[in-house]
C-alpha cells in the first residue's frame, strides 16, 4: 500500500498545478479584454481630404490622359503629386542630361509619396488583422466556456433520468413512481432546454479605439486613419461596386449578413461600441467584419500599383 503522505503530497502538487495554469489562463483572458493592438502613439496627420468631385478633377488633368488610367490621376491628386507628374511630362519634350536629371528626381519625389502611402497601407492592415486575432482567440476562449457548460448540462440530464428511472424501479409506492418519473422528466428537459441556449455564456471586451465604428458610421472623428486611406475607401472610382464607394459596399454588406437588415439593430450593437459584454456569435461577428476590413484594405496597392506602372511607362514612351 502507499504510503499516505506520498499521495497527500501527489494531490497536492497536482491541484497546485491546475491552479496555477488556470491562473496564467485567467491572466491571458485579462489581457484580451483590452486592445493591445492600437498604435504606441497616435499620429497627428494634417487631414486635408482629397476632393471628391473626381469628374472634375480629371477633366482639369485630361492632359495626364495620354500617360495615366483615371484611377492613376486620381491617386496622383490625392497625393498631392499632379505638378511632378505634368513636370516630367514637359521635361520629356526636351531630351537633354539636364532635363533627364530633373525628370528622375521628380520621379523620385513621387515615389517617396507612394511609399509613405504603402506604409500607412501596412500599418493600417496590421492593426485589423492583430485585432481579428486578439477577437478570435476571445471567441475561442467562450466557445470552450459553451461548450463545457453543455457537457455539463448533459451529464446532469443523463444522470437525473438514471437516478428518476432508480427510484421509479424500486418505489413501491406508485405515487412515488410517478412523482419521482414527472421529476425526473421535468428536470431532465430542463437541462436539455438549457442545452438549446441559443447565445449562450458573455463576456467582457473593450476597444476604445474602435476602427470598425469609424466604417460604421463614416465619420473621421477619431482620426483612426490615414487621410489617403480614409479617401481610397470613400471615393467610387476605386470600388468594384458601381455607384458605391468601398465603405458603402462593405457596409451594405455587413447590414444583410451580420444584421439581418436591422440598421436600428447595427446601430446599437457592441460591435460599434467601445466594448462591453459579447456573445460568441458577435464575437465572430466582428472577427469577420475585421477581416473583410483587412482584405479590402490591402486592394487598394492594386490601384497603387497600376499608378506605378503607368508612370514607369511613361518615362520610357516615346
Amino acid at each position: 500500500m502507499k504510503n499516505p503522505l506520498y499521495i497527500l503530497l501527489s494531490f497536492f502538487l497536482l491541484t497546485s498545478c491546475v491552479s496555477q495554469k488556470k491562473q496564467s489562463l485567467m491572466q491571458n483572458i485579462l489581457t484580451l479584454k483590452n486592445s493591445y493592438c492600437q498604435p504606441p502613439e497616435s499620429y497627428d496627420y494634417e487631414y486635408n481630404l482629397p476632393s471628391k468631385n473626381s469628374d472634375s478633377i480629371l477633366y482639369a488633368n485630361r492632359d495626364l490622359k495620354p500617360y495615366f488610367k483615371d484611377q492613376s490621376i486620381l491617386i496622383l491628386n490625392a497625393l498631392s503629386s499632379l505638378d511632378e507628374a505634368k513636370a516630367i511630362v514637359d521635361l520629356k519634350k526636351n531630351p537633354s542630361p539636364n532635363s533627364q536629371l530633373e525628370i528622375l528626381t521628380l520621379k523620385s519625389q513621387i515615389d517617396g509619396k507612394v511609399n509613405i502611402a504603402l506604409t500607412e497601407l501596412s500599418s493600417v492592415t496590421a492593426e485589423f488583422d492583430c485585432e481579428g486575432e486578439r477577437v478570435e482567440q476571445m471567441a475561442r476562449y467562450v466557445d470552450n466556456l459553451n461548450q463545457s457548460r453543455n457537457n455539463k448540462l448533459i451529464i446532469a440530464s443523463i444522470v437525473t433520468g438514471a437516478v428518476s428511472s432508480v427510484v421509479g424501479g424500486i418505489a413501491s409506492n406508485n405515487s412515488w413512481k410517478d412523482g419521482s418519473q414527472i421529476a425526473g422528466g421535468v428536470l431532465g428537459a430542463g437541462f436539455g432546454l438549457a442545452t438549446l441556449s441559443p447565445r449562450g455564456r458573455k463576456t467582457e471586451f473593450y476597444h476604445h479605439r474602435n476602427i470598425l465604428r469609424d466604417i460604421w458610421t463614416e465619420n473621421l472623428k477619431d482620426k483612426n486613419f490615414p487621410p489617403f486611406i480614409w479617401y481610397m475607401y470613400t471615393e467610387k472610382k476605386f470600388s468594384p461596386v458601381a455607384g458605391k464607394s468601398m465603405l458603402e459596399n462593405i457596409k451594405s454588406r455587413w447590414l444583410q449578413y451580420q444584421f439581418d437588415d436591422k440598421k436600428e439593430l447595427a446601430d446599437q450593437s457592441v460591435i460599434f461600441s467601445d466594448g462591453g459584454k459579447y456573445y460568441s456569435e458577435e464575437l465572430h461577428n466582428r472577427v469577420q467584419m475585421l477581416n473583410q476590413m483587412q482584405s479590402i484594405t490591402r486592394t487598394i496597392n492594386q490601384s497603387i500599383n497600376y499608378l506605378l506602372l503607368d508612370l514607369d511607362r511613361m518615362l520610357y514612351k516615346n
